[in-house]
C-alpha cells in the first residue's frame, strides 16, 4: 500500500466523479474516502456510484473479529444491496465517524443502529427517486438486490441509474425511517465470507508489516531495559559500519505521565529490516535505569496479596458485614493471584510514516486511528487534523494496538531524517516493552450458615491500575476496573462488601482482552467452587442458589459511579435470569448431570457477566500420573444479545477458549531488577495445539436482547473453570496463575 498508488486511485476517482457528486452533511478534505466522492452520498458510511457500485465505509479496524465485514453487512441489508456489487472501504482516522477505537467489544453494540440508519436512509431516498421518476406512490417502490422495483407496473431501475436523482432529495429524518424485518435479511447471520478473506488467504492482504512508502528507511529501536530508564551514553561507531545502515538517532524519553508516548531510546535506520536489526546489535548503550530498577515481580505479587488482606477503599457495601461475620456458623477465606501478561499478538507493532510540509501521513496496524492522530500530533507539536492515518489489517491486537507509541516513533524519525520511516518491533521488543495486563492479588472471605450458603461476603483486590497510564501517581483502580466483575457481583447475599487496595506501578500497564475481568473472575468463581465443595453441593446448583431467582439488579456501588460500559442500566441491567439461562444451557449441553469424575479426570464450571454478555463454561480435564494436563472438551454457553454475524461470534468464543487456556496454564511476565525476563514464545508461553481444548463447543442463545460484546467476554470464565476441573480431578486447589507452577500430582 504505497502513497503513490493511493493518490493515483483517489485522484482518478475525484477527476471522474467529482463534478457530479453531491456531498450531504460532511466536509470532504483532500483525503476524503471514495464513499465521500460518490455520486450519491447520503451518509458518511455509504455512497453509490453511477455504475451501481455501493461503497460502504468500515470505520473500525479488522483484526479477525469481523467488524469490517459485519457492520457493512448491516448497511447492505437495510439498503438491500447486492453484496457482489458492494465494496467495503477502510476508513482513515476521522472524527466524523464517531469513535474508531476497536476496543472494549463495542463495535456492534455502539454502531449497529447507526449502520441500520445509514442503509435505510439510502434505500428510502432511492425508492423516493424511483417513485418520482415513475410518478407512483413511494410506498409501492421497493429495493431488491441493487434495484428499485415497482411490482404493479413491472418497472425496474438500478441504484446507479437513480443515484443522481436521489442525491438531489432531502435526507429524511431518521424518525421517519422504516427498517426491514429480520425475515428479509440477506446477509446478517448468514454464511457471508469476510470481505478480506480471499486477499488474506492468497497473500494480498495488507498488514502493518506490509505497508510501504517510496524511499522509506526501516528503523529498529533500542529501548531502556527498565521502564522509565534514560540513556546515559551510546557509541554507534560499529553500528554505522553495517552495510545498509544509514543513520543512528536518539529519541528523547517520555515525560510522565506516559500516556501513549514513545518510550525513547536509540534508533538504527537502514535500507531494510535485516540491516537495522544487525546494526542495532552493534550499538553500545549505557542506561541510567532509574527507580524502577529495583522492581521484582515475585516480591511485588506478595505485596499485593498482603495489601488485599488489609481493609481498602470500599467500592460496594450492603447490609452489615461485620455483624454477618460475627454470627456466621463458619468462615472460609482464600487468596488468589495472577501475573503480568503480555498481549503478544502474532504481528508485532509496525507502522510507516512520512512527515512533510508540517503534516504526517502514516499507515499503521492500529486499533484506533484517532488515537494515532492525537499521539503523533502531540509528539510532533502539530494539529491532529494534519495527521492522516491509514489503517491496515492487524495480525492480532488484543488491546495492544490501540496504544500507538510505535506510530509516533515512525513519525518522529521521519521528521528527523526527512524521509518516510517504517518502525518494526521485533518479538523481543514487543514482549519486553508492552503495556502489560496488570498483576493482581485478591482476598476472599465468606461467612456461611449451617447449610454452607454465604450470608456474608467480602472480597478485596489490589493491582496497579490502567489509570497509571494517564496519571503516574494513581494508586487505586478506575471505576471501569471495579465495574469488571468486582462491584457488580450478582449474588443474592444480604451482607456484601467489595474493596480495592492501593498499588503503585513500576511498569507500563494497559488493557488486554477482557481487562480486569480476568483476575476478578478467577478469584470469584474459584472461591465459589470452593464454597460449593465445602457445603457438599453440586457447583452449578450452588451457583444458581447464590444467584437467586431471575431478577434485574440495579447496582449502586459506594463512592463511585457504577461503570456499565457507559450504558444505561435500564438498557443493560444485571439480569440474573439471563445468567441462569446460560448456566442451564451449558449444563445440558456438556452432560454435566451425567459426568463421572474419577482420579485424574474431572469437570469444572464457571459463569461470568462481562461486556454486557452472559457466559457459562464447563471444562473437562485429564491429568496423567506425571501431572500433565489435557482438555478433551470445553463447552461455552453465550447470551450476547442479538447477533449480526453468527459465524464470527462463534469464532470469537472459540478463540477465547484458547486465549483463556493460555492465561490459565502458562502465560506469565516476570520481572527481576526492573527487567522483563521473557523475550519470545519459548519463555512467554501460549497454548499450542496439545494444550488447547481438543474440542470446543459454542452454544449461542438466540437472544432478542440488545447486542452486547463478543470479543472479550469468553475469556474470564475459562481460567476458573479449568482450575475447578483440576480440583475435581486431583483434589488440588490452584489459587495462583499460571497453573504450570503448581504440581498437580
Amino acid at each position: 500500500m504505497s502513497t503513490i498508488k493511493v493518490m493515483e486511485r483517489r485522484a482518478f476517482l475525484k477527476y471522474t466523479f467529482g463534478a457530479g457528486a453531491l456531498i450531504l452533511g460532511t466536509h470532504v478534505e483532500s483525503w476524503a474516502s471514495d464513499a465521500d466522492k460518490a455520486a450519491f452520498h447520503p451518509d458518511v458510511f455509504v455512497g453509490i456510484q453511477p455504475t451501481g457500485e455501493v461503497i460502504i465505509v468500515a470505520h473500525r479496524s479488522e483484526m479477525g473479529t469481523g467488524s469490517k465485514s459485519t457492520l457493512p453487512m448491516v448497511v447492505a441489508d437495510e439498503l438491500d444491496a447486492d453484496w457482489k456489487r458492494v465494496r467495503v472501504e477502510q476508513a482513515i482516522g476521522d472524527e466524523k465517524y464517531g469513535s474508531q477505537n476497536t476496543d472494549g467489544s463495542c463495535s456492534i453494540r455502539d454502531f449497529v443502529a447507526i449502520m441500520k440508519i445509514a442503509g435505510a436512509t439510502a434505500r428510502t431516498m432511492l425508492e423516493t427517486a424511483a417513485a418520482q421518476k415513475w410518478n407512483v406512490p413511494a410506498g409501492e417502490c421497493k429495493a431488491q438486490l441493487g434495484y428499485i422495483v415497482h411490482a404493479k407496473s413491472g418497472k425496474k431501475a438500478g441504484f446507479g441509474e437513480l443515484a443522481a436523482a436521489a442525491a438531489k432529495l432531502p435526507v429524511p429524518d431518521k424518525a421517519t425511517l422504516k427498517f426491514k424485518p429480520e425475515s428479509e435479511y440477506r446477509y446478517v447471520n448468514k454464511n457471508v465470507p469476510n470481505v478480506d478473506q480471499l486477499d488474506i488467504i492468497e497473500g494480498r492482504g495488507t498488514f502493518g508489516m506490509d505497508a510501504k512508502m517510496p524511499g522509506m528507511l526501516v528503523a529498529s529501536i533500542e529501548h531502556s531495559p527498565v521502564y522509565g530508564g534514560k540513556m546515559a551514553s551510546f557509541d554507534a561507531v560499529e553500528a554505522k559500519k553495517v552495510a545498509g545502515v544509514r543513520d543512528v538517532i536518539v529519541l528523547d524519553p517520555f515525560k510522565p505521565p506516559h500516556n501513549f508516548q514513545p518510550l525513547g531510546g536509540v534508533a538504527v535506520l537502514a535500507d531494510h529490516t535485516w540491516a537495522a536489526l544487525q546494526g542495532r546489535k552493534k550499538l553500545k548503550v549505557e542506561w541510567d535505569l532509574g527507580p524502577n530498577a529495583s522492581y521484582d515481580s515475585d516480591r511485588y505479587r506478595e505485596q499485593l496479596l498482603a495489601t488485599a488482606k488489609q481493609p481498602g477503599k470500599v467500592v460496594r457495601n450492603q447490609g452489615d458485614v461485620e455483624a454477618g461475620f460475627a454470627s456466621a456458623a463458619k468462615i472460609h477465606e482464600a487468596s488468589y493471584s495472577t501475573p503480568l501478561l503480555s498481549h503478544a499478538p502474532m504481528e508485532t507493532p509496525a507502522a510507516v510514516a512520512e512527515f512533510k510540509n508540517g503534516k504526517v501521513v502514516c499507515h499503521a496496524a492500529t486499533q484506533n486511528p484517532q488515537a494515532v492522530q492525537e499521539t503523533v500530533a502531540g509528539a510532533l507539536g502539530i494539529d491532529k487534523k494534519d495527521v492522516t492515518c491509514h489503517v491496515t489489517l492487524l495480525g492480532g491486537g488484543f488491546g495492544r494496538k490501540s496504544k500507538p507509541d510505535y506510530v509516533a516513533e515512525a513519525a518522529l524519525l521521519s521528521k528527523k531524517t526527512g524521509k518516510p520511516v517504517k518502525v518494526v518491533w521485533s518479538r523481543e521488543d514487543d514482549i519486553r516493552n508492552d503495556f502489560y495486563h496488570s498483576t493482581a492479588g485478591m482476598y476472599m472471605k465468606a461467612g456461611l450458615d449451617a447449610s454452607g450458603k454465604p450470608t456474608t461476603w467480602l472480597h478485596r483486590s489490589a493491582f496497579p491500575s490502567i489509570g497509571t497510564t494517564f496519571d503516574d501517581k494513581a494508586e487505586y483502580a478506575m471505576e471501569l476496573e471495579m465495574g469488571m466483575g468486582w462491584n457488580d457481583l450478582p449474588y443474592d447475599i444480604p451482607n456484601h462488601r467489595a474493596e480495592n487496595g492501593p498499588a503503585k506501578n513500576h511498569i507500563r500497564i494497559g488493557w488486554l482482552r477482557a481487562v480486569a475481568n480476568v483476575y476478578h473472575a478467577f478469584a470469584i468463581h474459584s472461591f465459589t467452587d470452593e464454597l460449593a465443595h465445602l457445603a457438599g453441593k453440586d457447583p452449578i446448583e450452588y451457583t444458581l442458589g447464590l444467584l437467586g431467582p431471575g431478577r434485574k439488579i440495579e447496582m449502586k456501588p459506594v463512592g463511585m459511579n457504577y461503570w456499565n460500559h457507559n450504558q444505561k442500566q435500564s438498557d443493560f441491567p444485571v439480569d440474573t435470569a439471563r445468567m441462569r439461562n446460560v448456566i442451564d444451557l451449558v449444563a445440558q449441553k456438556s452432560g454435566w448431570a451425567n459426568r463421572k469424575a474419577s482420579k485424574g479426570h474431572g469437570w469444572g464450571f464457571a459463569a461470568h457477566r462481562s461486556f454486557l454478555t452472559y457466559v457459562a463454561v464447563v471444562t473437562e480435564v485429564e491429568v496423567d500420573d506425571r501431572g500433565r494436563l489435557t482438555i478433551p472438551n470445553m463447552h461455552i454457553a453465550v447470551d450476547a444479545g442479538q447477533t449480526y454475524n453468527r459465524d464470527r461470534v462463534i469464532s470469537q468464543f472459540e478463540g477465547a477458549a484458547t486465549f483463556g487456556t493460555s492465561i490459565a496454564m502458562m502465560s506469565e511476565i516476570s520481572v527481576k531488577d526492573g527487567k522483563v525476563q521473557q523475550s519470545n514464545f519459548h519463555n512467554y508461553q501460549v497454548a499450542r495445539m496439545p494444550e488447547s481444548p481438543r474440542n470446543t463447543h459454542i452454544h449461542l442463545i438466540n437472544s432478542k436482547e440488545l447486542a452486547a460484546g463478543v470479543g472479550e467476554p469468553g475469556v474470564p470464565p475459562v481460567p476458573p473453570s479449568i482450575a475447578n476441573a483440576i480440583f475435581a480431578a486431583t483434589g488440588k486447589r490452584v489459587r495462583d496463575l499460571p497453573m504450570r507452577k503448581t504440581k498437580l500430582v
